[in-house]
């Protein structure tokens, strides 16, 4: 296994930006649990953080390296600052293309992975969980699963239900990252508005799970969120579970969520 730290320039955030990565590349056999995942080629895995959070998360707080290892995985980890990886709608603020069009396309040129959808997925946590849905529902001709662990599904209460009182999101940052609140549930920051016009316009749509703790802040909006998705008839698995919002509950679910998705 190899792993490492790299910057490059991204033209959708204009600056140097910060991912690391673990490679399966020398991987011992005896060391595998399940060995069918490497009789198939390498699939790639871009894998967020949450608020506050940085591109070696997964790695020191998280199971990155056992995921790469069990799982044949090429996992990736950008830094994105506390963007709720959403557009802002000019160069320099596109968080959501970064992540789902310049991040893979540079990847496959450095690297080789992120080369085709069924080889590429994408999961994350918290604001990094709501950023996979949002991410795989822009670009669903680049991912064809998606991982999310404890989301932030907080678009609802934006649009008016009312903020939490434990809500660490300033009320100033939520305008800068989210604009006009009022009219948030008819657009595209909207994961369930997305859904619908995918849906509409008959593409493709990557198979979806999600997982929270029922002890979590966030537990009512992925329950509501799934609920829509079951009205949806999507390809998705919901899983609910003792734990709060903390690394326990997502190394545990991570490898559900994979488990899942690479049946």
């Amino acid at each position: 296994m190899a792993s490492g730290r790299m910057e490059f320039h991204a033209q959708s955030i204009m600056q140097h930006s910060n991912f690391t990565f673990v490679l399966p590349n020398d991987v011992h056999v005896p060391d595998i649990k399940d060995l069918r995942h490497y009789d198939r080629p390498t699939k790639s895995l871009i894998l967020l953080h949450g608020l506050t959070g940085t591109d070696t998360d997964w790695l020191y707080g998280g199971v990155a390296q056992d995921m790469a290892v069990q799982y044949n995985l090429a996992v990736f980890m950008p830094t994105t600052g506390n963007s709720f990886y959403l557009d802002r709608g000019y160069p320099g603020g596109n968080y959501c293309e970064f992540i789902g069009k310049e991040l893979p396309d540079y990847i496959r040129k450095v690297f080789g992975f992120c080369e085709s959808r069924e080889n590429t997925m994408i999961a994350g946590l918290s604001m990094g969980g709501f950023g996979a849905l949002h991410t795989a529902f822009s670009y669903p001709d680049t991912f064809s699963g998606c991982i999310a662990l404890s989301s932030a599904m907080i678009c609802k209460e934006l649009a008016g239900k009312g903020r939490r009182t434990d809500d660490p999101i300033p009320p100033a940052m939520t305008r800068d990252i989210f604009g006009d609140t009022m009219n948030i549930l008819k657009s595209d920051k909207n994961p369930e508005y997305q859904y619908q016009m995918l849906k509409e316009q008959g593409k493709q749509i990557p198979k979806i799970y999600m997982a929270i703790g029922t002890e979590d802040s966030l537990y009512e909006g992925n329950v509501d969120f799934s609920k829509f998705l079951k009205e949806q008839d999507a390809d998705f698995l919901f899983e609910d579970g003792p734990g709060k919002h903390d690394w326990k509950f997502w190394n545990e679910y991570i490898d559900r969520g994979l488990g899942w998705l690479l049946r």
